[in-house]
């Protein structure tokens, strides 16, 4: 989509380092972080809401995920992985937080 920012950043038109990125996928910091690691996953294609996400773009994006984990090594320190949909986003790019570390009651 022309005008959506986060497809922007996955074009190249808006400068952005990427903690992970694959032919489908790409990771990078949130602009607001919440944690210590607040990172934002996003399919490379536009998809609006979850949804509408095929097996293909789930399982590469629950992949990135599960290797961001690692990388940031929140596993045992505690994560949250979010997500909004129909109308919540402020975005309306398909994107997941990754947060953490998060303790109980967070």
């Amino acid at each position: 989509m022309e005008d959506c920012i986060f497809c922007k950043i996955v074009r190249g038109d808006i400068p952005k380092e990427f903690d992970y990125e694959d032919d489908e996928v790409v990771a990078f910091a949130d602009i607001h972080p919440l944690s210590p690691v607040h990172l934002l996953v996003i399919p490379k294609k536009h998809i609006e809401d979850f949804f509408h996400v095929d097996d293909k773009t789930h399982m590469a994006i629950a992949n990135a995920i599960k290797k961001l984990i690692d990388k940031k090594e929140l596993m045992g320190k505690g994560y949250r992985i979010s997500v909004n949909g129909g109308g919540a986003q402020d975005v309306n790019h398909l994107h997941f937080h990754l947060r953490g570390p998060v303790g109980r009651g967070e």
